[in-house]
């Protein structure tokens, strides 16, 4: 990569794939284009929704609200995630729509986790819920993140996928049903609150 700053369009069209780009040159672009990296390659995001914001902005009071006082972080996107612990030449850089990390030594400079959160949240729209349900919670899982929601706003659910050393089992939620955060003991999250607001 040249020393000079580029955008992400012009990383789009220099994109070699003999030679994934990394978080080293993810972080050099300069643009107000969100992206993520998956195996080197530029995913570019679309902007966030009222209901995909409205949706983010309960669950993170939820969870900011139990966490108050304890040692575990929520943060909410954009926050980089260098999913693999590679750091710099970490390949796979992704800005899961909530995070909850437990782990500070995985803050890097709080600028960045270095590693897999403890608990990543994604709020499916149509144009990302083919990739987040596939591409990307294949990457968290074989990352080890703990806990993965896939929240979808059409339908009013929620799938979680547990990982527990690769072995994973999901369970489903819907309307206004109540959710154990299960990297959080005693955490629980009303659907009634996000889903009827």
């Amino acid at each position: 990569m040249d020393d000079k700053v580029i955008t992400v369009n012009e990383a789009i069209r220099k994109y070699d794939p003999k030679r994934p780009y990394t978080y080293a040159d993810y972080a050099s672009w300069d643009d107000d284009v969100r992206c993520e990296l998956i195996d080197g390659e530029i995913v570019v995001m679309d902007a966030p929704s009222f209901d995909h914001q409205s949706i983010s902005m309960e669950l993170s009071r939820q969870l900011a609200n139990f966490l108050y006082g304890k040692t575990c972080k929520v943060l909410a996107a954009p926050f980089d995630v260098c999913l693999f612990g590679l750091g710099d030449e970490d390949t796979t850089v992704v800005q899961p729509d909530i995070l909850v990390i437990c782990d500070e030594s995985l803050l890097i400079d709080k600028k960045r986790c270095n590693g897999a959160p403890d608990l990543v949240i994604e709020i499916l729209s149509p144009s990302n819920a083919k990739h987040d349900r596939e591409r990307k919670l294949n990457k968290y899982i074989n990352a080890g993140v703990r806990e993965c929601w896939l929240v979808d706003p059409v339908n009013k659910n929620v799938t979680v996928h547990l990982n527990k050393n690769k072995i994973v089992s999901f369970a489903f939620y819907e309307n206004d049903e109540v959710i154990p955060v299960h990297v959080l003991e005693g955490c629980e999250i009303s659907l009634q609150d996000v889903f009827n607001r």
